[in-house]
């Protein structure tokens, strides 16, 4: 029979395995992420090399009348929106997606760490009790699942906008475009949404409760902790369309919005939080409006 001290022995050993697991999934993240940034020039972000020169084409220049000068006949998209996507390689798009995916894990994996150790001790607790469930590494894969499928639209959201609406440095080229996003993404700080999805955020043993609490079986392990990462997305969506604004390379933007996500899922006026930066968003956001329309 284990006793209380070997059980509680085997629990601090158990939390301290997962936090270093998450910690080494964090670290190896933002080395990708400054190792990119640092590749960065004004050619814009690196990409896998192509071709006999073994340079990937970039745009060199914004048009922001939209027009991008090439003397081809404007697509659907450049009439509908006034945006001219150029047409990207498997290799690109398959490199921009990767970029995104590791951003997430980098800004995100750390927020989700007392859910992930919250499942890492209760399942050692049930495995004393007989009734083991799945890995704690089953959930945070569904987790990070959810994130990949965010990865996966902002990819597509970059290669809409690149080359009209993004510099060559992938931050905002527009005031016009920038204070829209800065008004969406405060704006919605103040949502029922965001208060129901951060709400989830926060408190892990609620959200067990209301989804029916652990899994046994990996696959179901796994659906909870996608359905953990839908409501994270849900909360911090808007505030990660901030990186089209900043700079989706720039290194001190992404640990803003990296740090203001943890602290709102951690401390106790995170709600507060939420809504003062939703304010200073908004007001930002007109400032940049008034600058273009004044």
């Amino acid at each position: 029979m284990m006793t209380n001290a070997t059980l509680e022995s085997l629990l601090r050993r158990d939390r301290a395995i997962v936090a270093a697991a998450i910690a080494m999934l964090a670290v190896v993240s933002w080395i990708y992420i400054l190792w990119l940034a640092a590749g960065m020039d004004m050619d814009g972000m690196p990409m896998p090399a192509t071709g006999t020169d073994g340079a990937m084409p970039m745009e060199t220049g914004m048009h922001m009348d939209m027009d991008m000068g090439s003397g081809t006949t404007a697509g659907p998209l450049d009439a509908m929106l006034g945006i001219s996507p150029r047409p990207w390689s498997a290799v690109e798009a398959a490199f921009t997606l990767t970029m995104w995916v590791v951003m997430m894990v980098g800004m995100m994996l750390p927020s989700a760490s007392p859910m992930i150790l919250l499942y890492a001790r209760v399942g050692r607790q049930s495995l004393r009790d007989g009734k083991p469930f799945a890995s704690a590494g089953y959930f945070t894969g569904g987790y990070l699942m959810a994130w990949a499928g965010f990865a996966l639209v902002a990819t597509l959201g970059q290669w809409l906008i690149e080359g009209t609406l993004l510099t060559p440095a992938l931050a905002s080229a527009s005031r016009l475009f920038s204070g829209i996003v800065l008004i969406v993404a405060g704006l919605y700080q103040w949502t029922p949404l965001k208060d129901a999805c951060l709400t989830q955020c926060q408190a892990p043993i609620v959200f067990l409760q209301r989804h029916g609490g652990f899994r046994s079986n990996p696959g179901g392990a796994v659906r909870l902790g996608y359905r953990h990462g839908l409501y994270c997305v849900g909360c911090c969506w808007a505030l990660m369309g901030l990186l089209f604004v900043g700079g989706i390379m720039n290194v001190l933007w992404i640990a803003a919005i990296a740090v203001f996500v943890l602290a709102e899922k951690l401390l106790p006026a995170g709600r507060l939080l939420s809504r003062v930066a939703g304010t200073g968003l908004i007001v930002v956001g007109i400032w940049q409006l008034a600058v273009v329309l004044g």
